[in-house]
Formats: C-alpha cells, sequence, structure tokens
C-alpha cells in the first residue's frame, strides 16, 4: 500500500496589499522597489479582522473535499500546522476546524513547527494511514498579520495570510504516492525566530503593556543563512538518496519565504531557478501554508501531470528544516 495526495485546496483572503499599499496604509519607511529588490515579493492577502486561523482553512478544506468527491465525515484526522492559531493555548485550531467542516468521525490537532509544519504534516499523515487509517487532512495556515510588528519594516513586510490543504489516502498505484521525506531541527537557533511573550517561558502579566515583545522577532542574517543552508541540504540529501538527476524532477517547491534564500540556494546546487516553483511576489510568506498554496496552484494551472517527481522543502522556525519526495 502507498499513500498519495488525492486533492489540494487553498484559499487567501479577500484583501490584497501591494507593496506601496502597505508602506502607505502602515506608515512603514519602505518602498515597493526596495520590497521587491531585497525579497522578490510584491503583494500579500490579509485577512478580515472576523476571519481566524481556522475560517481560512475552513475554505481551503472545503475545496479539497469537494474536489476528491471526499465528506467530511469520511475524514479519520486532521492534523492542522499553524504557528498561529485561533487561540494560544487550547482549545486545538484543528478541532475548531473539524466543527465547522462536520467532521464528526475524526481526530484533530495542531502541529506547530513554523513554516515547515506542512512539510511534517505530510510524513505525519501518511504514517497515520499506513498504521490504518483512511483520509487525512493536512492543512497548512496562517493569520501571521495578527503577529506583526509595523515599526520593524525587515519582518513586517515579508508575511501574509492564507491556507493550502491537502488530502492524502491510500493507494495501490505506484504513479503517485508520497514516498520518502527528511525531517530535521536545530533547536540552538529556536530563538533567531520567536515571539517572545505569551509562553510558559515569558507569561502574559496583567496589566503589562503590549509591545515589540508580543509580534514576530527575527534574527535576519542568521536565518538567511540558515535558510540556504537548509534548502541545499535537504535537495543534495533526497535526490543523492534516490538517484536522481536534475531532469527527474519536474518542480522543487520550497518554502516562499525570500527569493533571494532560493536564488542562492539554487546557485549552490547549480539547479536553475527555472526548476523551483515561485509565487512569492503574488502571496508573500504565509509560513505553514506556503507550500500547499503553491502546490493547488500548480494543480489549478496543469503544470503537474500524474507521475511527475516533485520536491518540496520547508525551513523556518525551530529551526526545523525538511521535505518531502512526492509523485503526483
Amino acid at each position: 500500500m502507498a499513500v498519495e495526495i488525492l486533492s489540494v485546496g487553498a484559499y487567501t483572503p479577500s484583501k490584497r496589499v501591494t507593496n506601496d499599499e502597505l508602506a502607505e496604509n502602515y506608515n512603514i519607511d519602505t518602498s515597493d522597489e526596495w520590497i521587491k529588490s531585497h525579497t522578490g515579493i510584491g503583494s500579500r492577502y490579509f485577512a478580515a479582522e472576523d476571519e481566524t486561523c481556522s475560517s481560512i482553512a475552513y475554505h481551503a478544506s472545503v475545496k479539497a473535499l469537494e474536489k476528491a468527491g471526499v465528506k467530511a465525515d469520511e475524514l479519520d484526522c486532521i492534523i492542522f500546522a499553524t504557528s498561529t492559531p485561533d487561540y494560544q493555548i487550547f482549545p486545538a485550531s484543528a478541532s475548531v476546524l473539524q466543527e465547522m467542516l462536520g467532521a464528526g468521525n475524526a481526530g484533530a490537532f495542531d502541529l506547530a513547527q513554523g513554516c515547515t509544519g506542512f512539510i511534517y504534516g505530510l510524513e505525519v499523515g501518511k504514517s497515520l494511514i499506513l498504521g490504518g487509517m483512511k483520509k487525512v487532512l493536512v492543512v497548512g495556515a496562517e493569520k501571521l498579520s495578527s503577529y506583526l510588528n509595523w515599526n520593524d519594516r525587515n519582518t513586517c513586510v515579508l508575511f501574509g495570510d492564507g491556507a493550502g490543504v491537502a488530502l492524502l489516502g491510500e493507494t495501490e498505484s505506484v504513479k503517485s504516492e508520497i514516498f520518502d521525506s527528511y525531517l530535521r531541527s536545530e533547536g540552538s537557533g529556536a530563538e533567531a525566530l520567536k515571539v517572545q511573550k505569551g509562553g510558559s517561558k515569558n507569561p502574559l502579566i496583567m496589566g503589562d503593556p503590549v509591545d515589540e515583545d508580543s509580534f514576530i522577532f527575527m534574527d535576519g542574517r542568521l536565518v538567511y543563512n540558515f535558510a540556504v543552508r537548509a534548502v541545499t541540504d535537504v535537495v543534495k540529501i533526497l535526490m543523492e538518496k534516490h538517484n536522481l538527476k536534475e531532469e527527474d524532477l519536474k518542480y522543487i517547491v520550497p518554502h516562499q519565504a525570500n527569493k533571494r534564500i532560493i536564488q542562492a540556494a539554487s546557485k549552490r546546487l547549480g539547479i536553475p531557478m527555472e526548476k523551483f516553483y515561485l509565487n512569492i511576489e503574488e502571496f508573500a510568506n504565509t509560513s505553514a501554508a506556503t507550500v500547499p498554496i503553491a502546490l493547488n496552484e500548480m494543480d489549478e494551472k496543469g503544470v503537474l501531470k500524474k507521475g511527475d517527481l516533485i520536491l518540496t522543502v520547508g525551513f523556518g522556525a525551530g529551526l526545523a528544516y525538511g521535505g518531502n519526495l512526492l509523485r503526483w
């Protein structure tokens, strides 16, 4: 038995914000030229105040279920990869989404591994199906706009909101499967990308002000160097393990964090940028949602055919990283 992606779905909020609009509306000392030259980002989507991470995920999930002709009550489990859950501690956003979908027969849990969450989720979902489950929904969704420090132009220009999901199921086909993953973490760098306040290490105290420690902090140089190395290592390791050449891969689908990271990794690997699927210019960095949003876009554009070999790569907070080797 093998495990395959039966369908994918994605959703982005309706509020599209260009770089110029971002600078003007949020009073940021930046420009379209600066953001594009430093990141490759041209716009991003922000959720409305009444939208939550789980409601964003709901729309993407419905699309994937409809594509596959699967009813929500057929799901055995929901894995919800996110760094921006509806509630800080509990309940899990996966449980909230389960109720929204009417997936009363499913188990549900959140997976907190930052921008690599969906990559981890695919492997966990695969393992659950190999263990006896029939249908598993893997979600990557974020409402990062809730955690942006508008006084820090090095981070606030990077992120957007959105969701992407993959519905996994068993298959007897050898033409389509998730057949390998590589998952790693460098906890020594965990402090480089964080929200300082709100956990048990730095709990909220009644009366404390909301300040910069309540929002996303990133050591940009450290994370950049880690990310380039992580992408390079994951691609090399999975390709060498399976004796693959560049021409064997239809696409490498990386986490969409910064175009410069992918360009540097491309140069180190000796693999042309054309082999990397990028949509960061339109969607910016949606953390755990970037890879499934890209997969859905590729599917809807018809650039993937059954049997195409794809290598996904994730990297980010943790500092976690990893990749999946998929036969579409």
